[in-house]
């Protein structure tokens, strides 16, 4: 099945001033339109235009997020190093060195996961309504 192809060879053309096809432009960039010419005739011709959203808390929780795995990614690369080391020690004594270095990344490991829980109330709180 073959699809038919519009041949549009009509031209219709106008003046605008700079400012004028600047607006133009970012209108079209605001749009789902593939050009400026295709926004334009839908304008024209008074065919729906579908704008592109952009959700701002959605955007900052996506943010946090991605700035709360790196954190975390770099604390359970610590932990693995840490766990490596374990492996490695012969002595009482360095056994409890290491408990107490490693009582650190357990805190921070905590610290990030009251973080992330603290943002998923947050965002529920406000997508709910509640």
């Amino acid at each position: 099945m073959t699809s038919k192809k519009t041949i549009r060879s009509t031209w219709l053309t106008i003046r605008l001033t700079a400012e004028e096809a600047t607006q133009l432009g970012q209108l079209a960039s605001q749009s789902l339109s593939p050009s400026v010419s295709d926004y334009a005739r839908r304008v024209l011709l008074q065919k729906p235009v579908s704008i592109r959203y952009r959700n701002q808390s959605l955007d900052d929780f996506l943010s946090d997020m991605t700035r709360l795995r790196n954190d975390l990614n770099s604390v359970g690369n610590n932990f693995n190093q840490a766990v490596h080391r374990l492996h490695t020690l012969n002595s009482v004594a360095e056994i409890q060195q290491w408990l107490l270095l490693t009582e650190q990344d357990k805190n921070r490991v905590l610290q990030l996961i009251e973080t992330i829980s603290t943002h998923l109330q947050a965002i529920y709180r406000q997508w709910s309504h509640v």
